[in-house]
């Protein structure tokens, strides 16, 4: 079997859509017989905010203790790295500096106002990544009428 990637890079952050994208990176990290990497990002408050202490965002004991209990099998080997910062640009950094061959990413699938106000880590990645990006979506929302 070919090796396609060798190193995967996939970014999470806890809520059900990346834990669908963990899923598919894991597949596909087995079936390459590839390293994975999965990041987290503890967002920082925008550099503007004056007086909000930086010590609460810094290595997040509660993000690190979660991290450390992300498990994906005998099967894959994986590293864990935390980083704290703008989410998009640490993907980045990230998968420049491994060298990485894909990137594995969950997508929210916000519209509108919140995708505007929110900004799109998604969009930002697939535009920049040095490398193929795969679009893992979200788990559709339903709502009552």
């Amino acid at each position: 079997m070919e090796q396609l990637f060798k190193t995967i890079l996939c970014p999470i952050d806890f809520d059900e859509n990346s834990v669908a994208g963990l899923e598919a990176a894991v597949k596909v990290a087995k079936h390459n017989q590839a390293r994975l990497h999965i990041l987290h990002v503890d967002p920082i408050p925008l550099a503007g905010e004056v007086g909000v202490p930086m010590e609460p965002y810094l290595a997040s004991r509660k993000e690190t203790e979660r991290l450390a209990r992300v498990h994906v099998g005998e099967a894959v080997p994986y590293e864990i790295h935390l980083e704290n910062g703008v989410p998009a640009e640490s993907i980045l950094r990230l998968a420049m500096s491994l060298k990485a061959e894909l990137i594995v990413l969950a997508t929210h699938g916000r519209k509108g106002l919140s995708r505007l106000v929110l900004g799109s880590v998604a969009e930002r990645v697939v535009r920049e990544a040095p490398c193929p990006v795969l679009s893992v979506p979200g788990a559709p929302k339903h709502t009552t009428g």
